[in-house]
């Protein structure tokens, strides 16, 4: 059984990402009370058809809103059958719920 686990480490975050083709975005952050908007990991092709409510953001970016909002990226390594996983969402720091 795959389980997923969860980190705080910017260079951990960003090599995750990066080996599975993701770019940090955000959803439109314009009418959110909420600084920065909500963080997503976009996989789409470039061209590709994205979320038209997902910015691309740079990673300085994406960690400010991450530490401005104490989050930790809870991330998944493989499938349970063995393939690499894209499963990942952000989570409260303190929620240990979320952590197997």
């Amino acid at each position: 059984m795959a389980s997923a686990t969860k980190t705080t480490d910017h260079d951990f975050i960003r090599e995750w990402v990066e080996e599975r083709g993701g770019t940090p975005s955000r959803v439109d952050a314009s009418g959110h009370k909420q600084g920065g908007g909500i963080l997503r990991i976009n996989f789409e092709e470039p061209g590709g058809e994205d979320d038209e409510n997902l910015e691309p953001i740079d990673w300085d970016t994406f960690f400010e809103t991450f530490e401005d909002n104490n989050l930790a990226f809870l991330h998944q390594d493989e499938t349970a059958d063995g393939e690499v996983s894209r499963f990942n969402k952000f989570v409260s720091r303190d929620d240990d719920d979320e952590q197997d």
